[in-house]
C-alpha cells in the first residue's frame, strides 16, 4: 500500500479501483475511503502538512476522538487522551465506574477522568501504557490483576469485583441474511461481474451478480425491490424463484446447470451472509444496463479487478470444485 502511495499526494488522487485494489482483503472498506477523503483535506486544507493540533486532526474526514488522541500524543506530544475499549476498561476496574462502556454516550465520563490523569510530559507513552495495560493485563477475558503495577490503585482489586467491571451489555447478534450468487459464463468461457455502485458494503468491489433470498426470512415485507430499465423502481413477490428474479433484473435468459451444494459463509459487523452459488450459462447478447456495471471476463482479467473477501471466498469453492 504505502509503495503504491508513498505521498499523501500520490494516495489523494488514487483511483478508487486502484485504491481498493490495494486494500483488497482486508475488510472495513470505509476505511481506506475515509482515509482518501482525509488526504484530500490534507492536500486542499492543510497544504499538504498533516495538521498538527488535536482539533485539526479531528477534523479529518473517518477520524474520531480516540485515533485524534492517539495521534496527538503520540506524533505531537499533545496532552491529549486516546480513549478506546482497553483504556476505558482500565478506568472501569480503577475507579469502579458504574457506566456501561459500550454505551457511546458514556465516553465523555471516561474522557474526562482520563484528561485527569495523563501526564502532560509524556502523554504518548501514558495512552500507550493504558493501551497496552487494558490489552494484555487487563484483559476482557481472563485478566491477570495480581500482575497489573496498578492494583493497589484499583477499587475492584481491592475490593474483589473484577468479575462486575466494566459493565457492558452483550453485543447484538449479526442479522442472518442469504443470497444466491449467480456464477455466469458465456460460451467463451468468460464469467459475468457487475461493479457494485451502492452506497453499501461492497460498493466500488466487483463480484457476481448477488440477488437477496427473502423466502426463509419472517418478515413482514414480502417484496423484493429491484430496478427497471427506465431506472423507475418495481417490485417482484418473494416468492418467485431467483434465477426468474435474476432474469427480470438483467435481462438474461439462462440456462441454469446447478446449484453447489456447499455455501459461502461470511460475517461482517452487523450481518451474517449465507450465498449460495448458482451456476449457469448464457447465450447472447449482453445489453447495456443504465443501471447496472457488467462485464465479461476471463478468470486472469477477474483478478485485476477490486474484489471484497466475500468474492475471494465465492471463488476459492468455485476452485475447490473445478468450476474456475
Amino acid at each position: 500500500f504505502l509503495a503504491t502511495f508513498p505521498t499523501v499526494k500520490d494516495l489523494a488522487e488514487a483511483p478508487e479501483e486502484l485504491l481498493l485494489k490495494c486494500w483488497e482483503g482486508l475488510g472495513y472498506y470505509s476505511r481506506v475511503r475515509n482515509m482518501q477523503k482525509a488526504a484530500i483535506q490534507v492536500m486542499e486544507e492543510f497544504g499538504g502538512v498533516f495538521p498538527n493540533t488535536y482539533e485539526g486532526i479531528l477534523s479529518l474526514k473517518g477520524i474520531g476522538p480516540y485515533t485524534a488522541g492517539a495521534i496527538a500524543s503520540i506524533a505531537f506530544g499533545l496532552s491529549e487522551p486516546a480513549v478506546d475499549g482497553n483504556l476505558m476498561r482500565v478506568i472501569s476496574r480503577l475507579f469502579e465506574v458504574n457506566l456501561d462502556i459500550g454505551n457511546p454516550s458514556n465516553r465523555w465520563a471516561f474522557q474526562e477522568i482520563a484528561e485527569m490523569l495523563i501526564d502532560p510530559d509524556r502523554p504518548g507513552d501514558f495512552n500507550q501504557a493504558l493501551m497496552d495495560l487494558g490489552s494484555d493485563i487487563e484483559s476482557p477475558v481472563n485478566p491477570r490483576p495480581e500482575e497489573s503495577p496498578v492494583k493497589e490503585f484499583s477499587a475492584a482489586y481491592q475490593n474483589g469485583t473484577m468479575h462486575i467491571y466494566p459493565i457492558k451489555k452483550p453485543k447484538k447478534k449479526p442479522t442472518p441474511m442469504k443470497w444466491r450468487a449467480f456464477v455466469i459464463q458465456d460460451e467463451k468461457g468468460r464469467l459475468l461481474v457487475e461493479k457494485n455502485t451502492q452506497a453499501d458494503l461492497l460498493s466500488g468491489f466487483w463480484h457476481f451478480p448477488l440477488i437477496r433470498d427473502f423466502s426463509t426470512v419472517g418478515e413482514s415485507i414480502d417484496l423484493f425491490e429491484g430496478v427497471a430499465e427506465d431506472n423507475s423502481t418495481y417490485e417482484i413477490n418473494q416468492n418467485i424463484p431467483l434465477e426468474v428474479q435474476f432474469e427480470s433484473l438483467y435481462k438474461m435468459k439462462l440456462q441454469p446447470t446447478r446449484i453447489l451444494p456447499k455455501t459461502v459463509k461470511h460475517i461482517f459487523s452487523h450481518q451474517r451472509w449465507d450465498i449460495e452459488l448458482q451456476c449457469a450459462t448464457f447465450l447472447g447478447t449482453l445489453e447495456q444496463h443504465a443501471t447496472r456495471t457488467l462485464q465479461w471476463v476471463t478468470k486472469e482479467e477477474m483478478a485485476q479487478l477490486p474484489q471484497s473477501r466475500v468474492q475471494g471466498k465465492m471463488c476459492e469453492l468455485l476452485a475447490s470444485q473445478e468450476l474456475l
